[in-house]
């Protein structure tokens, strides 16, 4: 009998650890925006030196929120205070369990009286929905999934098309498409500008560590708006960003995207397992890397080991609240970049060329990352492990493999540890994954963000992990 839901998934799977490390899904998928538009290392570059334009339209999930209970939704899942959050306004969004577990995290815009959109991956909106279906509020939620991974030459729609205009150019460019100088807003603030004749809206922003700009419209005027911002943009050497390049960003900047979703655990929880549906991204989250543990719940993670630490707010009352209050937060592991060594990458890349032995795990350029949720085991000099890598890949920029990571509070920026890359006996069968043999890469601790640019000019929130 198949399975109706993500209970019975596991119910059936009798191992969750085994069920999702074993996943078919394979790797994220950013979908329908073309891999490259020059090539992934110029693309990098861009963002540093010029001016970039990040397609944002297809891989996240949509909520449309509205009604007279659609902030008390939001304030009763969400870490984050509500009692400042006016309209043109956007926060970060991070739901935790009853245990004070990290489900996801997203962007709440609040775009007009009782109506918000929550734009982010599928864990912190399922949880949105379910709790807005389920919880009594008098509010509506239409929701506008994410572009299919492989459409295969279908058609694809969204209800919005969804951009950002950033680098150390951006701003030069946006008050050309717009006609006219465009108020620098805080962080996070919203507003308007022209694009292409009409009037679309702005969200400030920065993840390329120069003031830029989040716009979105009408989907169908897709093509005239992008078309519009790539001619005016050559100029100042603006290019478009593919969907190989983009999800690399973060390297510099330093948000860890897919932590697992903390609720394939605890009774409390079921009644949302049997909510999900079996082909849920929940049911089918693919876990890669070298840290393999018994149980699930060794890889949950608290909103201060993302780094989210300066979110929680105990001003309201939230779903986790009692089990946060009990964490002293000086225990806690702390967010870092992992600076990679060189000469262990170079190991890495020569094995691909012995014609006599088992190579090391692939390392993909410019994101290394081989499932949907990354977690490979960080030691110390005495094999103990002190933390988990999360998030993996190369910047053209800094010249150097990184990978953000959570590590013990106690080791100091500047310790070398060792990161163990590729899966113990040569590997699961997930569809990413081929033969290969684990090699410790020595990686030295460093800030996050990486970037000194981002670490000087980024206006904190949500990447940094500074108070917004």
């Amino acid at each position: 009998m198949n399975a109706k839901n993500l209970q019975e998934v596991l119910d059936a799977s009798g191992n969750t650890v085994e069920l999702l490390r074993n996943s078919q899904l394979g790797a994220y998928i950013y979908p329908v925006v073309a891999p490259e538009f020059t090539n992934w290392r110029s693309e990098q570059r861009a963002w540093r030196e010029t001016a970039v334009l990040y397609d944002q339209s297809h891989h996240m999930d949509n909520l449309f929120i509205k009604g007279p209970d659609a902030l008390k939704l939001i304030s009763d899942t969400a870490i984050n205070s509500v009692a400042n959050f006016p309209v043109n306004k956007a926060k970060q969004y991070v739901p935790t369990t009853p245990a004070g577990h990290v489900i996801g995290d997203g962007i709440l815009f609040h775009e007009d009286e009782d109506e918000y959109i929550y734009v982010g991956r599928a864990p912190a909106a399922n949880w949105l929905l379910y709790h807005g279906e389920t919880g009594g509020y008098d509010a509506e939620i239409v929701v506008d999934r994410r572009s299919p991974s492989r459409p295969m030459g279908q058609p694809v729609k969204r209800k919005y098309w969804r951009f950002q205009i950033q680098g150390p150019n951006a701003w030069q460019i946006i008050e050309k498409i717009n006609g006219g100088p465009v108020e620098q807003l805080k962080f996070f603030n919203m507003d308007h500008m022209n694009v292409a004749g009409a009037q679309v809206r702005t969200l400030r922003h920065g993840m390329a560590g120069a003031p830029g700009l989040e716009l979105w419209g009408p989907y169908e005027t897709y093509d005239k708006a992008r078309d519009t911002i790539l001619q005016i943009g050559q100029e100042f050497g603006m290019l478009a960003v593919g969907s190989r390049a983009y999800p690399s960003n973060t390297l510099e900047s330093g948000w860890i995207p897919s932590p697992l979703p903390a609720i394939y655990t605890g009774e409390e929880m079921r009644p949302y397992r049997e909510w999900l549906g079996a082909d849920s991204y929940e049911a089918t989250n693919a876990v890669a890397g070298s840290f393999v543990a018994d149980k699930i719940e060794d890889y949950y993670l608290t909103p201060w080991e993302l780094g989210y630490g300066s979110f929680v707010k105990f001003d309201h009352d939230f779903i986790g609240r009692e089990a946060l209050e009990k964490i002293d937060p000086a225990t806690q592991r702390k967010k870092v970049t992992l600076a990679w060594n060189p000469e262990d990458m170079a190991k890495i890349f020569a094995s691909l060329f012995d014609t006599e032995g088992t190579p090391y795990k692939y390392f993909d350029l410019p994101l290394a990352n081989y499932g949907s949720s990354n977690y490979d085991a960080v030691i110390d000099a005495d094999d103990t492990n002190v933390g988990l890598s999360m998030f993996t890949g190369y910047s053209a920029n800094e010249r150097r493999a990184l990978s953000l990571a959570t590590v013990d509070p106690s080791v100091p920026e500047g310790t070398e540890l060792k990161v163990i890359w590729g899966e113990p006996d040569g590997g699961t069968r997930k569809t990413t994954v081929e033969p290969h043999q684990q090699l410790e890469v020595r990686a030295v601790v460093s800030p996050v963000p990486y970037s000194e640019t981002v670490r000087k000019d980024y206006q904190g929130g949500w990447r940094s992990g500074q108070k917004s």
